[in-house]
């Protein structure tokens, strides 16, 4: 049978086929993305399940000149593909290939950046209020919200705001009624009954109560429906919604029966869907660092809580989760509600756990400031994948935080060398602290087999000597502190280096560091985020206080946004790798 998609490579020619041939490329679009992303790993069953939702919105509706929005931005695989950019999808995440998520650096067709969730409806509101004011008033826009997005706090503002315009936005949810794990909350519950309950649908419905044109639920994989509920929608002027039935991974058996792990499941055999083996690691993640160990203290300490917003594979939060399921809490896509959750509970004498990717705490920067540290509450913010996270990209790395929570009173700021450095502040951070801390730790494995020892308590604020030298001094960070070990052993001036593993970025180690600055007239300080007021920024003011003259040097993340690629590759590209770091102190 001909292969549809072979001749199509944008939307222009997408729109020369008969609508009846619409179904058929919809195999062609799914095979195609099951036989890159099968080999080249990926986002899978988002994309998957949106197939005739894209294929019918580039179909009916005059892109790039009317304007789609997708979020979350796993979605926008076939879009990908139908614009332009199915050559070079086979390079998808990959270093110095396309982004993973849409950009607008790389198409006209990815009109907004969507790599994090629930921006979609305020992004393409404000391209409609854009569109009045320069009275092109017959130009589409229109949001695809899935993957669990519509339940986060900025999504409900967006639809109370629009709901009152008279934009002409179109918002089509993409109900598969499952994020990375299953949705959760009330609203959830709410659109699970409005399913199966017409009269719900259409009369007491909470999106037309908003002032909203809603029709639906309408089935996401009939075209034929889809494209007759879009067509009229086309000629509804004013705020609209769309709701739209899915099964994420439509089309690979295995995806549809394992929704979680085939969201993202690395390489599998395209035809059975199997996932291929990997070898297994001798050694331990640390977000299942974080979890086993988390729940190893709440048997023992009835205090505990653990909180995460749509993370607990994620953050391996889930072993909790089957355990104690009363005291651990997925609060979907909701990072504010999320720290401001653990602040209620510790002032109650709780002891929270909040566990949430370090890119997506940057969501809940004023709850960190005014909600937990201005009231002084030990909520325990545990920052998975810290650092640079590898092919999902600028979006997801975990390169800000040290930065933008150096600056906050209160707040104890610590980074492991290892797992049992992990442990063990998790272990001392519940016992009792007068003060919130944040414990920031790296996506991947770690290198100790034998991390799970007896527990030991952290003395909050000491540094810890590494290595002995006597004219250049490394100051490092967490778990780039191994990179430079490696780097020291190969440097032609190894004798000479003295290495410290600082661990807290806040509060500092004065005591070693007034011992440093007295002896050493070079420091070196490495750390795996931004060098604009990060670690080293720390230890350049430190030296500023007390007016130390000695010759500083930062390493880091440079002052720029880092693309998408292995983090090995990455880490070279920035001179973070052992190689990079082993000539830099031989040169020194």
């Amino acid at each position: 049978m001909k292969n549809l998609l072979a001749n199509i490579s944008n939307p222009s020619d997408l729109r020369k086929l008969n609508s009846s041939e619409l179904p058929e490329l919809a195999k062609d679009l799914r095979a195609f993305i099951i036989d890159i992303v099968a080999t080249k790993e990926g986002h899978l069953g988002a994309s998957l399940g949106v197939v005739e939702l894209t294929i019918a919105l580039h179909y009916l509706f005059d892109t790039p000149n009317d304007l789609l929005v997708w979020d979350v931005g796993h979605q926008a695989y076939g879009h990908k593909i139908l614009t332009d950019r199915k050559s070079v999808f086979h390079t998808n995440r990959q270093f110095n290939g396309i982004a993973g998520f849409p950009s607008r650096q790389e198409s006209n067709f990815d009109t907004f950046g969507v790599g994090h969730s629930s921006t979609s409806i305020s992004a393409a509101l404000g391209m409609a209020i854009a569109s009045n004011l320069k009275g092109e008033t017959e130009k589409h826009h229109i949001a695809v919200i899935g993957d669990a997005s519509i339940a986060s706090g900025m999504a409900f503002e967006a639809l109370n705001h629009a709901g009152v315009s008279k934009a002409n936005i179109l918002i089509i949810l993409n109900d598969n009624a499952i994020g990375i794990d299953p949705s959760v909350g009330a609203l959830k519950e709410y659109l699970t009954r409005v399913k199966s309950d017409k009269k719900l649908a259409a009369q007491n419905n909470i999106i037309k109560a908003l002032n909203f044109d809603y029709s639906g639920p309408v089935d996401g994989h009939n075209l034929p429906k889809l494209l007759s509920e879009l067509e009229r929608l086309k000629k509804v002027k004013g705020p609209k919604f769309l709701h739209v039935i899915t099964t994420k991974g439509k089309g690979l058996q295995k995806a549809e029966e394992d929704q979680i792990t085939y969201h993202a499941p690395g390489k599998f055999d395209k035809i059975s869907g199997e996932r291929l083996k990997k070898e297994k690691s001798l050694y331990t993640k640390y977000q299942d660092v974080f979890g086993k160990t988390v729940l190893e203290l709440a048997k023992k300490n009835k205090n505990i809580v653990a909180i995460t917003p749509a993370m607990l594979t994620g953050s391996s939060l889930k072993l909790m989760m089957q355990e104690i399921p009363n005291r651990t809490f997925d609060v979907g896509i909701a990072e504010q509600h999320a720290v401001t959750l653990a602040a209620g509970m510790a002032t109650q004498g709780l002891v929270p756990f909040c566990n949430i990717y370090s890119t997506f705490l940057q969501r809940a920067y004023d709850q960190v400031i005014h909600d937990v540290a201005l009231q002084n509450l030990p909520v325990i913010f545990c920052l998975d994948r810290a650092g640079l996270v590898g092919e999902d990209g600028a979006t997801h790395h975990g390169v800000f935080d040290i930065a933008y929570l150096r600056c906050i009173p209160n707040l104890i700021i610590f980074a492991p060398r290892n797992e049992i450095e992990l442990r063990n502040i998790l272990y001392t951070a519940q016992l009792g602290l007068e003060k919130p801390i944040a414990i920031r730790y790296p996506r991947g494995y770690g290198k100790n087999k034998d991390w799970q020892q007896p527990f030991s308590k952290i003395e909050i604020g000491k540094a810890v000597t590494l290595k002995q030298g006597d004219e250049i001094a490394i100051l490092s960070i967490g778990t780039i502190s191994d990179s430079v070990n490696q780097a020291i052993d190969l440097a032609q001036n190894k004798k000479s280096l003295a290495h410290f593993d600082m661990r807290f970025v806040k509060p500092l180690d004065e005591e070693l560091l007034h011992h440093i600055f007295s002896n050493f007239s070079k420091i070196i300080t490495v750390e795996d985020g931004t060098i604009t007021g990060g670690f080293g920024s720390s230890i350049v003011e430190y030296a500023t206080k007390n007016n130390f003259k000695n010759d500083i040097q930062i390493v880091g993340v440079p002052d720029e946004f880092i693309t998408h690629g292995s983090i090995l590759e990455l880490q070279k590209e920035v001179g973070l790798d052992s190689n990079s770091l082993a000539e830099l102190f031989s040169q020194t």
